[in-house]
C-alpha cells in the first residue's frame, strides 16, 4: 500500500482528499432526499442521476488513490456512470420543456442548428434540420448509443487486461488499447454533439430554470473528467511528468489526476446544490403562449 511509505505532508493530503470526499457524498445524499420530496416524480430520477456524476467520479478518484491496482476498474466505473448522466442530461432538457409532444408542440416548424460543437462547429454549410418526432429519436439515440456502448467497451477492455492483451498506456497501433480509446473517443463526441444541439435549441426557452449554469456544470464535468485525465495520461506516457520513487511516471500522473478531480468534483458538488436546489415554476402550456398576444390586444 502505497499510503504506508507517505510522509506527514503526504499523510495529510490523503486525508484532506478523503474528507473532501465523505463531505461530498454527504451533500448529495441531503440533496437526493430534498429531490426526492421536492421534486415531481416525472423528473426525480433524471435529476439525481446528474447530481450524483460528481460525488461519483469523487468516490472512484478516491478509491484509486487509496488502491493504486483499482485505478483500471475505478476509472472505468466513473466512466460508465458518466455515459449515462450525459444521455440523462438530454432528456432532463426535453422534461423540463414538458416532455416530448409538449416540446414538439413549442417548436412546431422550428429547426435545430447542427452545426454546434464538438463535432460540426466549422460546418457552417450543414443545413438546419426540422424538429420532428424523427430528428429527436435521433439526439435521443445519440447519448442512448454512448450509455449502452462504453460499458460493453469498457467489458471488452477488462477481459483484454486480465488476459494480459490490454496495456492501458500502450498506443501502438497493434494494441487493442488504441483502437477502443479512438472507438469510445468517437463515440463521446456523438453524444456530446447531441446535447449541444438540444441545449443550443432550448437555452432561451429554459433560462428561466437555470439551464445555462447547469449545462455549465455539465461541460465541467466533460473537460475535466475527460480532456484533463487525458492530457495528464499522456503527459505521463511521455515522461514529461518525472517519475518520484517509488512510483512511476504513469503512477505519478493517475495520482496527480485522482487527486485534481476529487478537489474539482468537491466544488462542483457544492454548487450544483445551490443550482438544483432552487425552486424554478413550470412552464407556460404551448397553448397560452400563442393566446396571450389576442388577450392583449383586447385589453381595453
Amino acid at each position: 500500500s502505497l499510503s504506508a511509505g507517505l510522509d506527514l505532508p503526504g499523510r495529510f493530503l490523503f486525508a484532506i482528499l478523503t474528507l473532501m470526499t465523505l463531505i461530498a457524498i454527504l451533500v448529495f445524499i441531503e440533496e437526493a432526499v430534498y429531490i426526492y420530496r421536492k421534486i415531481p416524480s416525472s423528473k426525480r430520477s433524471i435529476i439525481i442521476w446528474i447530481n450524483a456524476a460528481a460525488p461519483v467520479i469523487s468516490t472512484t478518484s478516491c478509491i484509486g488513490m487509496w488502491v493504486p491496482r483499482s485505478t483500471m476498474f475505478t476509472d472505468f466505473t466513473a466512466g460508465i456512470f458518466f455515459a449515462i448522466v450525459i444521455h440523462k442530461f438530454l432528456m432532463m432538457m426535453i422534461k423540463e420543456c414538458g416532455g416530448q409532444k409538449v416540446l414538439l408542440r413549442r417548436f412546431e416548424n422550428g429547426h435545430f442548428t447542427i452545426t454546434t460543437g464538438p463535432c460540426c462547429c466549422c460546418c457552417l454549410c450543414l443545413p438546419r434540420v426540422p424538429i420532428t418526432r424523427k430528428t429527436l429519436f435521433w439526439l435521443k439515440l445519440g447519448t442512448f448509443q454512448f450509455a449502452v456502448f462504453r460499458p460493453v467497451l469498457v467489458f471488452l477492455s477488462i477481459v483484454l487486461w486480465t488476459n494480459g492483451n490490454y496495456v492501458l498506456y500502450n498506443v501502438s497501433p497493434k494494441g487493442p488499447a488504441l483502437w477502443i480509446s479512438c472507438f469510445i473517443g468517437a463515440l463521446t463526441l456523438c453524444a456530446l454533439w447531441a446535447v449541444g444541439i438540444m441545449f443550443r435549441k432550448v437555452r432561451i426557452l429554459l433560462k428561466c430554470k437555470n439551464i445555462i449554469p447547469k449545462f455549465a456544470l455539465y461541460q465541467f464535468i466533460v473537460i475535466l473528467n475527460q480532456l484533463q485525465t487525458t492530457i495528464i495520461n499522456i503527459f505521463a506516457t511521455q515522461k514529461i511528468i518525472p517519475c518520484a520513487p517509488p512510483l512511476s511516471s504513469t503512477a505519478r500522473g493517475s495520482y496527480i489526476a485522482q487527486q485534481l478531480l476529487i478537489m474539482e468534483m468537491f466544488l462542483i458538488t457544492v454548487i450544483s446544490r445551490v443550482v438544483y436546489r432552487r425552486k424554478y415554476h413550470d412552464l407556460e402550456p404551448p397553448e397560452c403562449m400563442a393566446e396571450e398576444p389576442g388577450d392583449k390586444k383586447q385589453t381595453p
